[in-house]
């Protein structure tokens, strides 16, 4: 195209305000590799400037409109067609002209609603980008750029523990207690197994992490489960009255937030799932879903407060003015079940 005169007659740039400050996150492609973009939170200013660099100089370049966009998105692999967007903002930069040498343009997206967190996984992408167009007759130029949004919790202190008792009738009769049933993710999970009846033999015994993704409603609704973590917590038979501790530290492992129901297209669960493998090899599991949510670090949490402090004082002065359940032998080998 290029060698026909048809191709892009200038170079777009697109620089964020305090780039060089603003701390990056990673997140996962499609293909498996990581990208690092510029972190941004939930009613965070979006800004900067886009710059149109001419690639031969005295050339000049006859446009129908400059224009920018925010834009948040999920994309359903199996739907690559269509696109849903939930948040989209233009803004628009140059009214139909021309450009004649190097020119800048300052944008900025005011105090921008970031709903949900950026996530890539098994079927779904959820992501947030900058999409600078300038129109022109024959194709249009178009430069994007990615930014990671990440969303914060706070959950209050009554957290309560998860303590269950299953078994298998007359054979097995165990209590299993998690401190907890909602965990940041560099938390820890502990807690305790205790044997209250063993008559089969017991192999060993492991604790998984799952994390299911369901895509899709009704009988389109897909499953992805991928076991995150595997934690062997027991070698050997245990016998009655014994006790088993469970320690198990989060920040190893690649999680995300729980997230459930983003836009009535896609959610993101975290189970335990605890399974006991026996001397002919029959497994025997209990799964028990846990919450997992991003904590905002001290110094994120005070600007927040501050930022709540100002709007309470800019608002005022405008005013003046069931049974247990039962352990159940799995119906396959899978352990992400």
């Amino acid at each position: 195209m290029s060698f026909f005169g048809f191709g892009p007659s200038a170079d777009i740039e697109i620089v964020l305000d305090g780039q060089d400050s603003r701390k990056t996150a990673e997140i996962k492609t499609e293909d498996g590799k990581k990208e690092k973009h510029l972190l941004y939170y939930d009613g965070e200013t979006v800004a900067g400037k886009v710059n149109v660099t001419m690639k031969k100089a005295g050339s000049k370049m006859e446009h129908q409109g400059i224009k920018i966009e925010f834009i948040g998105q999920i994309e359903l692999y199996y739907d690559r067609g269509n696109h849903h967007e939930f948040t989209s903002l233009v803004k628009e930069l140059a009214r139909p002209g021309e450009i004649t040498g190097n020119t800048s343009y300052g944008f900025e997206f005011q105090q921008v609603e970031k709903p949900y967190e950026s996530y890539t996984g098994a079927n779904v992408r959820l992501r947030y980008f900058l999409r600078v167009t300038i129109v022109k007759r024959l194709s249009d130029s178009v430069k994007e750029q990615d930014i990671i949004v990440h969303t914060l919790s706070q959950y209050p202190e009554m957290n309560s523990s998860i303590k269950m008792e299953v078994g298998i009738e007359d054979c097995l009769h165990i209590e299993f207690e998690y401190n907890k049933s909602k965990y940041h993710l560099k938390d820890v999970i502990v807690g305790k197994i205790y044997f209250l009846l063993v008559r089969i033999k017991i192999r060993y015994m492991e604790l998984a992490i799952v994390r299911r993704e369901t895509t899709g409603a009704g009988p389109n609704t897909y499953n992805e489960n991928e076991t995150i973590a595997k934690y062997e917590i027991m070698d050997g038979a245990p016998v009655r009255g014994e006790s088993i501790p469970i320690r198990l530290f989060l920040s190893g492992y690649e999680l995300t937030p729980t997230m459930r129901d983003i836009n009535k297209k896609f959610s993101v669960r975290y189970y335990l799932n605890l399974v006991l493998v026996d001397e002919e090899e029959r497994r025997y599991f209990k799964q028990q879903e846990i919450t997992i949510f991003r904590r905002a670090d001290k110094a994120r949490r005070a600007a927040v407060a501050g930022e709540k402090r100002q709007t309470h004082h800019s608002m005022q002065h405008h005013k003046e003015a069931a049974p247990p359940p039962s352990l159940k032998p799995s119906e396959d080998n899978s352990d992400s079940q």
